[in-house]
C-alpha cells in the first residue's frame, strides 16, 4: 500500500537544498527550487488540486473534500531544506536491509561508525531496515522524510476516492533550518482550520510544546594599546567577553540541560582587542522564566557598563519564536486526535517538550494550530544521521488515518 515512500525519499535526498545562514533573498538558496518544481510537478500528476509554487519557494496543494460530512479543512506540511550544519550535496545512502543489532561502518576510510553504545536507540531497530549516510554528509531526513510521508499520503488518497475525508491541505516550505521557514508563508491561501508539522524523530513522537526563543548579540567595544604601554589603558575586548560569559549561570548550558530546563548557549565569538560581538541564543519553555534570562542578558551588559565605561557592552536581543503550547491549548483537539489515531495503529504515543523550534511554534501564532509529528528520523543534521523504513511506513499510516478523520 505504502511501499513506494522509501523510493520517494531516495529520490528526494538527491536534491541539495541546503539553506544559509544571513541570505537576504529567499529562499535562501536557489537550489532548493529544484526540489520544490519536483514536488509541484509530482503533485500535479497525481491528480492534486490548486497545485502552485510561488516566487519564495513554497509549495501549496490541496485535496479536495470527497464527502458531505462536515470535516474541518486539515493541512500537513513539511520543510524541504536541509541544514547549513553539514553539506547535504551527493548523499550516497545505504540501505541496511534485517539491522543485526550492531555496529554499522558508515565509512572505513574515514573509520565512522554509527554504534549501540554511542546511539543506544539502535538496539530498537534490530531486525528492520536502515537508511543511513555513507558518513560523509548529512542524510536529510530531517525533514525530507516527512516531505515524503506526506506525498506518499496524498497519493494514496487520491487513488483511493472511496475513502472519505474532509479538504486535506498541504504545503511544502523552504528555509525552516535558518528558521525562516513561515516567513512567507500563506496562512490564509493554504485554507486549513488546523495542521501537523510532519518533522519529529522517532515513531510515536507528537510534540506540541517547545521552547520560547530569542537570539542575542553583545558587541563589545575594547581599546587596543601597545602591549608595551598598556597598562591602565587597553581594554581588551576578548577578555571582556570572557568575562561577561561568566557572568551567565553556569549550569543554565546546553551541556547540562534537558527536558523543560532553558539555557543560554554561547554559539559564535570573534573579534580581537578592539572590538569582539558575542553570538547567542537564548531558550526557555516557561514565557515568564524566558523574559527574566533575557532580562538578566541585559543586566550582565549593564554591569560590563558600568565596570569598564558607557558603551563598551551593547546588547541586542531579537525574540524568534514562542512556545506554541499558549495557542494549542485552545486547540487540543489536535493533539486528542493524533494521539488517538497513533494508539489505534498500535504506535505508542511519545509526548515530550521540543528542545528546539519548527514552522509550526510560529504557524500556530499566525493563527494556524500545527502541533509535530514523527518522521522516523534520528540524529538530524549530521553524518550519523538515519531513518527507519518502516518507521516511515507507518508515519504514512497514521497520516492518513489522520487525513480521513
Amino acid at each position: 500500500m505504502i511501499s513506494d515512500v522509501t523510493n520517494r525519499f531516495l529520490t528526494y535526498i538527491s536534491y541539495d537544498t541546503q539553506s544559509k545562514e544571513g541570505a537576504e533573498e529567499m529562499p535562501s538558496t536557489r537550489s532548493q527550487l529544484a526540489l520544490a518544481e519536483k514536488l509541484a510537478e509530482e503533485l500535479t500528476q497525481m491528480g492534486a488540486s490548486q497545485v502552485r509554487m510561488d516566487a519564495y519557494g513554497y509549495v501549496y496543494a490541496k485535496i479536495p473534500s470527497n464527502t458531505n460530512r462536515d470535516i474541518p479543512a486539515l493541512g500537513f506540511i513539511a520543510h524541504m531544506d536541509t541544514a547549513p550544519a553539514l553539506s547535504g550535496k551527493d548523499v550516497k545512502p545505504q540501505i541496511i536491509h534485517n539491522y543485526d543489532g550492531g555496529v554499522i561502518c558508515l565509512n572505513a576510510e574515514e573509520s565512522v561508525f554509527l554504534s549501540p553504545e554511542d546511539f543506544p536507540e539502535l538496539a530498537d531497530y534490530k531486525g528492520q531496515t536502515l537508511i543511513t549516510t555513507d558518513g560523509t554528509t548529512l542524510l536529510g531526513a530531517d525533514d525530507k522524510a516527512g516531505v515524503a510521508e506526506i506525498m506518499t499520503m496524498a497519493a494514496w488518497l487520491l487513488a483511493h476516492p472511496e475513502k472519505e475525508h474532509g479538504d486535506i491541505c498541504i504545503a511544502f516550505t523552504p528555509d525552516e533550518e535558518v528558521g525562516r521557514g513561515a516567513d512567507r508563508f500563506d496562512v490564509k491561501g493554504f485554507g486549513a482550520a488546523g495542521a501537523y508539522t510532519v518533522d519529529g524523530g522517532a515513531l510515536g513522537e507528537l510534540e506540541y510544546e517547545n521552547f520560547n526563543a530569542a537570539a542575542a548579540r553583545l558587541s563589545i567595544q575594547g581599546a587596543s594599546i601597545h602591549p608595551g604601554s598598556a597598562k591602565g589603558k587597553m581594554k581588551n575586548s576578548l577578555l571582556i567577553g570572557m568575562e561577561f560569559q561568566s557572568l551567565l549561570p553556569v549550569f543554565e548550558n546546553p551541556m547540562y540541560t534537558e527536558g523543560y530546563e532553558g539555557f543560554y548557549h554561547l554559539d559564535h565569538m570573534e573579534g580581537d582587542v578592539e572590538r569582539a560581538e558575542l553570538e547567542y541564543i537564548i531558550r526557555d519553555h516557561d514565557r515568564a522564566k524566558f523574559e527574566k534570562k533575557k532580562e538578566f542578558f541585559l543586566q550582565a551588559a549593564a554591569f560590563i557598563n558600568q565596570k569598564y565605561g558607557e558603551g563598551t557592552a551593547t546588547p541586542h536581543i531579537r525574540d524568534s519564536y514562542y512556545n506554541m503550547r499558549e495557542i494549542m491549548e485552545s486547540h487540543f483537539y489536535l493533539v486528542e486526535q493524533a494521539k488517538a489515531a497513533m494508539e489505534e495503529l498500535g504506535i505508542a504515543p511519545k509526548i515530550s517538550p521540543i528542545r528546539g523550534g519548527t514552522d509550526g511554534a510560529r504557524l500556530s501564532f499566525m493563527g494556524l494550530p500545527c502541533p509535530n509529528l514523527c518522521t522516523g528520523g534520528h540524529n538530524a543534521h549530521g553524518k550519523y544521521e538515519y531513518v527507519v523504513v518502516e518507521a516511515m511506513e507507518k508515519t504514512v499510516e497514521l497520516l492518513i488515518r489522520l487525513a480521513a478523520g
